[in-house]
């Protein structure tokens, strides 16, 4: 596994028990189909979260969120729809959420949360 892939691994980590503190419930992580990957399928009360994770180690080259693109965005909201005829279930609301996490040096992690992107 590359340096990149250990540190989108451990924003995944990190970002995924971040969902579980707000109270949220973690339905999948790294959904995969033809089209693409979703990085976490979450629940908050009775909306399904699409959640992009970036992860940095610094903010020398931009930060996270900046590397979500409208193409990006849309490319969610394409998976969103697989992910939803896959599960099999109605959802009340779903929405596509950034979860930004930064990396410092000793091992820190912040998080900065951008709720229903467009």
């Amino acid at each position: 596994m590359t340096t990149a892939q250990l540190v989108g691994r451990y924003g995944e980590d990190v970002a995924c028990r971040w969902m579980e503190k707000q109270g949220w419930t973690v339905l999948e992580r790294n959904w995969r189909c033809a089209r693409g990957e979703i990085d976490a399928i979450a629940l908050d009360r009775d909306t399904v979260v699409i959640a992009e994770v970036k992860t940095r180690r610094s903010t020398t080259a931009g930060t996270p969120q900046e590397a979500v693109t409208v193409r990006k965005v849309q490319r969610l909201r394409a998976l969103a729809g697989m992910w939803l005829q896959h599960s099999g279930r109605t959802w009340r609301e779903v929405r596509i959420d950034v979860i930004a996490v930064t990396v410092a040096r000793a091992g820190a992690a912040r998080i900065e949360h951008f709720k229903g992107v467009e």
